[in-house]
């Protein structure tokens, strides 16, 4: 089986107001690309991956008049995908769902989500001192991760948690004060999601699950200079450690130190410098009784990945898509 996480940069942006599929030459939500550039290129990385669920951060909007299932399911018969039916947990105001894309055939799912002692549900209120000043941060989630139980063709059940945690981005940020105000501001409130997010992994393990957590963090090890004053990186809040510590060989890496390799998930263009920057934020966390099963990670970068690399089309595909690549797991239950 094969398991995908893909952040799609302005995917909410390709469908009126119909939740119809729009393919003409009017500009995208990114630069200097058309709708229906980005669409037939988010074909091409769809059919290429093959996976049998894909776990969309930034799906299209659910609203009053908008509605997740309904686009992505018209984008899944555009370009005759087998990842054809459609998952949402609790829709969000930000007009970008957690979603998962996925083949009936070979899967069964449902949305079930849960609480317990220490961690609420996640449409709810998560209350804690984080930096012990006897004042509690009180934080709900933007994006509520979307919880889900996957049931194989073999019977296997897995729990997946799709993720989308705050970004520390200093967005409307002028001044260097205010710059350094926000990025604190988003990082407090991150480190706050993350853990509420690895108390609920606690729990599933602690009942017997088989957890992955996968989707976009926005974090990564010594990814800014800010980390230092709250000890980790949401990421490394996450994997956890001992015997219930999640593992993703991405991660591993980046956390043996910035002088070694570095793998990467998404590039940015930095306009002010006039250049890219690239940086690893997309996961497929796996709990201890999965990792005999993980037959492979991959990251379908367009420079970096040999086999993307080799197929010109999938490569200009991956770069038109969107700013993020998608992240694969193929197991083997």
């Amino acid at each position: 089986m094969r398991l995908a996480t893909y952040n799609v940069e302005w995917f909410d942006d390709l469908f009126n107001k119909q939740d119809e599929l729009v393919i003409d030459d009017h500009w995208s939500g990114r630069r200097d690309i058309t709708r229906a550039e980005q669409a037939e290129a988010l074909g091409v990385v769809f059919t290429a991956m093959d996976a049998d669920a894909v776990m969309i951060i930034e799906a299209p909007d659910t609203g009053t008049r908008r509605d997740t299932h309904r686009a992505l399911e018209n984008f899944a018969h555009a370009f005759d995908l087998r990842t054809r039916k459609v998952l949402i947990g609790f829709a969000n105001e930000t007009q970008q769902e957690i979603a998962l894309l996925y083949d009936p055939d070979k899967i069964k799912v449902r949305h079930v989500p849960g609480e317990s002692p220490d961690a609420p549900r996640f449409d709810t209120e998560f209350r804690i001192d984080l930096d012990f000043d006897a004042t509690e941060d009180r934080v709900s989630f933007s994006k509520p991760p979307l919880e889900v139980e996957l049931t194989t063709s073999s019977g296997r059940v897995l729990h997946l948690i799709g993720a989308h945690l705050k970004s520390k981005a200093p967005h409307g940020a002028k001044t260097h004060d205010q710059v350094m105000r926000a990025s604190i501001c988003n990082r407090r409130k991150q480190l706050v999601e993350a853990i509420w997010l690895r108390r609920r992994v606690d729990a599933l393990l602690a009942e017997g699950e088989s957890v992955i957590v996968l989707g976009d963090l926005n974090d990564g090890p010594g990814l800014d200079e800010y980390e230092h004053l709250f000890g980790h990186s949401s990421v490394e809040i996450l994997l956890g450690e001992g015997d219930t510590a999640l593992y993703d060989p991405h991660a591993a890496q980046a956390l043996r130190g910035r002088l070694t390799p570095q793998p990467s998930t998404a590039r940015f263009y930095i306009e002010p410098e006039k250049r890219y920057l690239q940086a690893l934020l997309d996961y497929v966390m796996v709990s201890r009784d999965l990792r005999d099963l993980a037959r492979e990670w991959r990251i379908w970068h367009p420079f970096d990945d040999a086999q993307c690399w080799r197929a010109p089309e999938l490569c200009k595909a991956l770069l038109t898509a969107s700013d993020h690549f998608p992240v694969t797991l193929d197991l083997a239950v």
